[in-house]
This record gives structure tokens, sequence and C-alpha cells, in this order.
């Protein structure tokens, strides 16, 4: 309270100087700053993601290691929106990095037609956003985030299934997916073409967050969900491989800005040093636990970290 009002009378007591001593006061407080006496705040690296929830926690999950491993401070930008949103923002330096994914950079950014090759899908967008934009995309971080066709564990136990081959000689499916599967260029249309596959019905289309509530009350007996939803990790379901390589791959990797990269040169060895660590089933681990579990991501990431480092201290 004492500073408060000390502070107070400092300003009424400016106020009443006349102009010319407010600006030789004024000047004399900038020459101070010039000279060193004001204390500059770091510039803070910036960590973004987009809005969902492996993205926003891998997000911090960057962040943390980051700080952990070079010190720095990182400012934290996550659920920035779309695809395009958090592309616009490391174009524009809003950002150094974010998590993107090969096959959403390679259809929803270079405008490109789906390739099935996980190989040459990082090919072509490393090699588009260096010409492009000057931006790098690292070693993968270990997981493929792309479409998942799952059954009951007792219907691949009793049917003896595993791969979606299997599959489509078994039964006609009562078949679930989300509002976009049935439109989208990698979606139901050449899903069905690709393994002759039977539907007991049309498709019944739903909200992707009813998908595994629907397989459990038998309304639906096939889904097409996400390969590294949460549920996954707890519920007795069995994920059917996709052995004619129909889906595209959505393999996630950091994308950095170049001239962060030079600004902060043990960055890169510092993030793949995550490549290959994040397999589908950590990743479905980590997801369950904001999704599943109600955990916050910074609780989720920081302890993922601890376990997954605990050696190399």
């Amino acid at each position: 309270m004492d500073r408060t009002k000390a502070l107070a009378g400092l300003i009424v007591a400016i106020r009443r100087l006349p102009p010319l001593h407010i600006l030789l006061l004024g000047s004399c407080l900038l020459g101070s700053c010039l000279l060193g006496n004001c204390r500059r705040q770091p510039a803070a690296l910036v960590v973004g993601s987009k809005n969902f929830t492996e993205s926003a926690l891998l997000g911090e999950l960057l962040a943390q290691h980051i700080e952990r491993r070079l010190g720095l401070k990182v400012e934290r930008k996550l659920n920035l929106g779309g695809t395009l949103l958090a592309h616009q923002a490391l174009t524009s330096g809003a950002i150094d990095l974010y998590p993107e994914y090969t096959g959403t950079a390679l259809t929803a950014v270079l405008k490109r037609p789906p390739v099935n090759d996980p190989p040459a899908v990082l090919s072509q967008v490393r090699e588009a956003y260096q010409a492009r934009w000057r931006l790098d995309w690292l070693r993968p971080l270990g997981f493929n985030n792309t479409f998942a066709m799952i059954v009951r564990g007792e219907t691949a136990r009793r049917e003896k299934l595993a791969t979606l081959s299997e599959a489509a000689g078994a039964q006609a499916w009562k078949l679930g997916v989300g509002y976009e599967f049935t439109q989208r260029p990698d979606g139901l249309p050449g899903l069905l073409k690709t393994y002759n596959l039977r539907t007991a019905g049309g498709p019944i289309s739903m909200d992707l967050g009813l998908l595994y509530a629907a397989l459990k009350t038998r309304r639906v007996d096939l889904i097409a969900a996400s390969s590294t939803d949460g549920l996954i990790s707890v519920l007795d379901v069995a994920v059917l491989e996709d052995d004619r390589h129909y889906f595209p791959p959505y393999e996630c990797a950091v994308i950095v800005r170049q001239d962060t990269q030079t600004k902060y040169p043990g960055l890169r060895v510092a993030l793949e040093q995550l490549s290959g660590m994040l397999t589908d089933r950590v990743m479905r681990r980590l997801n369950f636990g904001v999704d599943g579990e109600h955990r916050p991501p910074a609780q989720v990431a920081s302890r993922f970290l601890d376990s997954a480092f605990a050696t190399r201290r």
C-alpha cells in the first residue's frame, strides 16, 4: 500500500513539471536503458499446435522437452485452430515450430493427391516446404495417425480376424463412420472397392465421439476411427491391419523454421531425441490420459518425459 501511494505521488509530481523538464527526464531514463541498466526479457521460442487434444498435447510435450534440454524460455501458442491457421502462423514467424501430419500437409497445404507410400509422402512435403517457405520437417515422432478400422475384440477372436482382407471375407458389416468419411478421397468408396468389403445396409454416419459407444452397444460391427484414439488403449477392441495399404500415411513430425534453427543451434538435435519414441500405442495412452482420465496436458507430457529420459540424465 505504501509503495502504491508513493508511486501515485510520483506520477502527480511528474505531471506538475514543466514540459521541458518532463522531456529531459525521459531522455535520462532512455539513456539509462541504452547503457544497459534496464533489464530486457529474452525473446522466447514459440511452440504452436492445432486445436485438438493430440496436437495440443504434443505442443506442450515439445515445449517442456526444449525447456529441459536447452534451458530456453518457451512460449506456448497452443490450440491455434486448424491446419491452415497453424501453417500461416509458422510461415509468418508467429510461431517457430509445431507438430503436423505428412498426409495432411500433402493434401491440405500442398493440394496434392493422396500418396500411399510413407517415405514418398515425407520426401514430397520436405522438399516443397524447404523450397517454398524455408521450413524443415524433422524425423517423424514414431506414430501414424491414419484411419483405423476397428471391430470388437470378441469378434476378432471368434472370427480370427487380424487384417481388413480377412474381415472382407468373413461377413457383411454394419459400418459406423464419421460424417466426412463417406466423402473423403481417402475414405469409404475407395475402401469398399480396394477390399471388396460388404456392408449390411448403408453406413451409419455419426459424430466421431459416438463411434465406440455404437460399437459397444452393437449398433454397428465395424467403425472407421483414428489409429491413435485413446479409447483403443482401454477398450476390448481390435484394430484391423490395412494389409493392402489403402489409407495414406499421416506420420507426425515437427516442422521448424530454418531461421529458428540458426538462432538455436542445438534445437534440432534436442527435438530429434523424440523421433521414434512416440509409437501408436504410446500416443493412445497419452491421449487417453487427457481425454479419458481428464489429466492436464502439462502433467501427461511431464510424466512421459520423466519416464522416457529417466536413464539418460
